[in-house]
């Protein structure tokens, strides 16, 4: 797996990933923006009407026609948070050149014009977006935000997550918020999009047996042509050197569940960039495998769990405890969770316990070009979080942890919110 980037314009770039493990060319298009409470439920809308139709599909039906006739390519896309961006997330998978049945099509260059055309040339009618596809997709979105309270345990990471970054950007949800909804039109939604095409931050990614011709076939794009160059309206995360919460937020909430969803968010305090390969290290030992002090002390020998992980979030510098428990067993679950990180800080691992955790991770760093989706999703963090570690790098770093070092991190974790959900 060769990686490489290049600057299109400023704010624009495009990275390529030269792989031969696979017989199809993947195509990711990622526009990454701020995270506002103005702008949160625009992106959302923004994101579905831009599937809906371009100037030369003008439908749902005509993409999928087109991709049908590109020997069964998929089109897909979607919406993320990622620390304190928004991302609007496009994908195209074709078949490489290589394994197509007659010679001489250029498949990539085909799928790059048709994935540029519905970014970046929608369907328009009149300097607007089609009022039917705005309101199905209002709809749609509504329907979204109103059914996040279906998955229970989703929906309880969410709302800790919402409590701990009360009126911060992270704690938007990402599809925004139904009271918005009501003001949106083709006319202004289209003048909005414009905006965010000429300000957020755009990289175009492409796995697969690809060659340097690649670059002037984008640089050529006449979609990519007309973008301009731009200061990135965009978030570099830095969660480095946070404050160590001086008190436990306690949130309980009531709704019709059987089980309770008991979520504690930990802030973990780092001295320095390099601190979060411990992290990971210190998260897998506490709840990040089946070996974990979580699962094996809180779910296995008490039996107090249903379901006890915990699982590190990158871009904040946050680990969230996530444990599934018969409601009346609150107290004393809580009570074993925090003993779980009271000995972590005291020390009470092992080596074999820092010898399996990194096992894990580089068993799932090895994975990471298994998966073209996957390869670039690694290499679209590296770029968000300006870092340039190769996986060979990740790996030998893993590799590298002391014990002292994740000693250190757990003696820099404390407990912010404790969100119980419950009857």
């Amino acid at each position: 797996m060769e990686y490489k980037q290049t600057e299109l314009k400023k704010g624009i770039k495009l990275h390529t990933i030269h792989t031969d493990k696979f017989k199809t060319n993947l195509i990711a298009v990622f526009l990454t923006t701020k995270l506002t409470r103005e702008n949160v439920t625009k992106n959302a809308v923004i994101s579905a009407l831009l599937r809906r139709g371009s100037k030369n599909m003008p439908s749902q039906e005509e993409i999928s026609k087109q991709m049908e006739e590109m020997y069964g390519a998929s089109f897909d896309c979607g919406l993320d948070k990622t620390g304190d961006n928004q991302v609007l997330k496009f994908y195209l998978e074709t078949v490489n050149d290589n394994f197509l049945p007659e010679k001489g099509e250029d498949m990539i260059k085909t799928s790059l014009e048709k994935l540029l055309e519905i970014i970046f040339n929608p369907y328009i009618e009149q300097r607007s977006f089609k009022e039917e596809y705005v309101e199905q997709e209002k709809n749609n979105i509504k329907q979204r935000i109103e059914g996040k309270i279906d998955n229970k345990a989703r929906y309880s990471i969410d709302r800790c997550i919402e409590e701990m970054y009360k009126n911060e950007p992270f704690g938007l949800y990402k599809f925004g918020y139904v009271e918005d909804l009501e003001a949106f039109n083709g006319k202004n939604l289209y003048e909005y999009y414009q905006e965010l095409i000429n300000s957020c931050k755009i990289d175009i990614f492409i796995s697969g047996m690809i060659t340097d011709e690649i670059n002037q076939v984008v640089e050529k794009n006449e979609n990519i042509e007309k973008l301009q160059e731009r200061e990135p309206n965009y978030i570099v995360p830095q969660a480095l050197n946070k404050q160590l919460p001086e008190k436990e937020n306690v949130v309980t909430e009531s709704m019709e569940v059987t089980q309770g969803k008991l979520i504690l968010g930990l802030t973990v305090r780092a001295p320095k960039e390099e601190s979060r390969y411990a992290i990971l290290i210190y998260n897998s030992i506490l709840g990040g495998t089946a070996n974990s002090k979580m699962f094996q002390n809180v779910r296995e020998k008490a039996h107090l769990a249903y379901v006890a992980s915990s699982s590190y979030l990158r871009y904040k510098n946050n680990i969230f405890v996530n444990c599934g428990i018969e409601i009346g067993n609150y107290e004393k679950a809580l009570e074993l969770i925090k003993k779980q990180i009271e000995d972590m800080k005291n020390g009470e691992f092992t080596d074999e316990d820092i010898e399996n955790a990194k096992k894990g991770i580089i068993a799932t760093i090895k994975t990471i070009d298994d998966e073209q989706d996957t390869g670039i999703t690694y290499y679209f963090g590296q770029e968000l979080s300006q870092s340039n570690i190769s996986v060979e790098e990740y790996q030998n770093i893993i590799e590298q942890v002391s014990q002292d070092e994740i000693m250190n991190v757990a003696q820099n974790v404390g407990i912010d919110t404790i969100y119980f959900l419950k009857d």
